[in-house]
């Protein structure tokens, strides 16, 4: 090795080593705060010694490593994955023209290579240019970037929307673009410490006029509870990483494959006697839903989505004989299972992403239809009701639904269960409601002369209901001429005959696709 030769692979590697350690005087400040720095986040994130970084030397002359951007690929249990992490230690990990290129790259890379990408999130927003710099140092580096820059990484965040899987992490406060791109991602994980909002505080104080602190405005309590804008919130960084690992697990790499099949060591011929147990035949009383969906699912692992937001309806992904399903469900422990402005978003999304992404659907109902009252009518629930609608008939994975107990009048056609809706097959349980109207409400309304003109009202009820109940209301009798109606399975057989019923429909294929640029889903 000549002298030259010699001397730049010392420089070279002072300089990858002065890159790595990073600012050490700002590092320590970020872990006073209890967190990670940007390096340390990408070594929990990904699968030990597989990260390969975009651009590293991007900034080491101006001691302002990567631009506050790190950006590159690893692996995540295996699969590869592209990336890219905010580094709040240089320039506040404001996003200037390099930074926001490199994050540009990150998506675009993942849509290329047909990879899931995965966004670490911990910036105030855009850069503001210093006095001294002006116009001029911008334009200079819009010439040498392009395109392709912070302020449109919409674009490709678009374009590979059910293409590739996309999910945000966010740390520290997060404002205007390094939220709006998040937006655009399929699921947003939050740390208990984070923030998201367009304005942070004290903008809101200076036009607002109103006292309010970051978490109150858009803490991860907030996003996970009352706007729905995040899908889940963690204690800590590593709380947070495991639930991105985990749900890489369950996803395909991109659309144009079926999600990866897992030996769960479950055997699929289970008989669950405990579901029984857990659901009381009496429609009026509550149950626990979270706990049919356990039992169900292989090793009763379930990673619900949104668990905080819109209770009423559960949504999340499982497996059954080690293949990745997608479940909805009702939950009547929160607003009866009934179907909300609210709980409908979450539905709609759910759906059109297992549809993206070859991802069979399960649905579980137990619901009283959807919510009265002015509150969900001023709020929009026929325009929300009709996203639902809209992604159940455009949805083209294989699709089941398994009615547990009740399934009244707008529930049946919210979650599918009307012929004609493209579920592919429907099971009732032994005790299942499923009707126009429940019972109590039908002798009601068929037999009010009866019961007016009657000595004993109450008593005349009680004989209707009953009558109402051991014929219309008895799915025994119904299976008789219910076409539509798969088959009444007990409770103990749900899991085995999901399972087989998955096996027939592995196969399907179905193309809808009509000579026209995109349908218009309302919003």
């Amino acid at each position: 090795m000549d002298e030259l030769m010699d001397r730049r692979i010392k420089e070279l590697r002072d300089v990858k080593e002065k890159v790595e350690e990073g600012l050490k005087d700002k590092i320590e400040k970020v872990h006073e705060k209890g967190k990670l720095s940007a390096r340390e986040r990408v070594d929990r994130l990904l699968d030990s010694g597989s990260f390969v970084e975009f651009n590293p030397l991007i900034g080491h002359l101006d001691n302002e490593p990567g631009d506050g951007c790190i950006s590159g690929y690893g692996t995540i249990n295996g699969q590869v994955v592209c990336f890219y992490c905010q580094d709040p230690t240089v320039k506040g990990g404001s996003i200037g023209m390099v930074h926001g290129f490199k994050m540009y790259m990150a998506v675009e890379k993942a849509m290329e290579m047909r990879v899931p990408f995965i966004g670490l999130n911990d910036s105030p927003g855009a850069r503001m240019p210093k006095l001294d710099e002006g116009a001029i140092s911008a334009l200079i580096s819009a010439r040498v970037i392009g395109e392709k820059h912070g302020g449109s990484i919409f674009l490709p965040n678009t374009y590979a929307s059910g293409s590739v899987p996309q999910i945000t992490g966010i740390f520290g406060n997060c404002a205007g673009i390094s939220v709006y791109s998040p937006a655009l991602t399929d699921f947003i994980f939050m740390t208990e410490k984070s923030n998201m909002y367009i304005t942070g505080p004290r903008m809101v104080k200076s036009v607002m006029h109103e006292d309010i602190t970051g978490d109150e405005l858009g803490g991860a309590k907030i996003h996970c509870q009352k706007s729905g804008v995040a899908d889940g919130r963690y204690k800590t960084e590593d709380e947070l990483f495991e639930g991105i690992r985990e749900l890489i697990g369950y996803l395909p790499p991109s659309c144009d494959v079926p999600p990866p099949r897992v030996d769960t060591g479950d055997d699929p011929n289970r008989l669950d006697d405990i579901l029984a147990d857990i659901v009381p035949s009496d429609s009026t009383k509550v149950f626990n839903m979270h706990k049919v969906i356990e039992v169900i699912l292989d090793n009763g692992k379930f990673f619900p989505i949104k668990h905080e937001f819109a209770r009423e309806m559960i949504t999340g992904f499982g497996r059954l004989d080690g293949y990745t399903v997608g479940v909805v469900a009702n939950n009547s422990m929160s607003m009866a299972g009934s179907m909300t402005v609210n709980g409908s978003d979450k539905q709609c999304r759910f759906i059109r992403f297992c549809d993206c992404f070859n991802i069979p659907m399960v649905f579980l109902l137990d619901t009283s239809a959807y919510c009265p009252g002015s509150a969900q009518e001023h709020a929009g629930i026929i325009r929300h009701g009709a996203k639902v609608l809209y992604a159940l008939c455009e949805c083209s994975v294989p699709r089941i639904s398994v009615v547990i107990r009740k399934a009244y009048g707008g529930g049946n056609l919210g979650m599918g269960t009307i012929p004609g809706m493209n579920t592919d097959m429907v099971f009732q349980w032994p005790i299942a409601e499923a009707g126009v109207l429940g019972p109590k409400q039908a002798v009601d309304l068929f037999y009010v002369k009866d019961i007016m003109n009657s000595d004993n009202p109450e008593q005349t009820r009680e004989e209707k209901l009953a009558e109402y109940q051991k014929l219309a209301g008895n799915p025994i009798r119904g299976a008789s001429d219910n076409a539509y109606l798969n088959n009444l399975i007990e409770p103990r057989e749900t899991r085995r005959t999901l399972i087989k019923a998955f096996k027939l429909l592995s196969t399907k294929k179905v193309d809808r696709r009509l000579p026209k640029k995109h349908g218009n889903i309302p919003m």
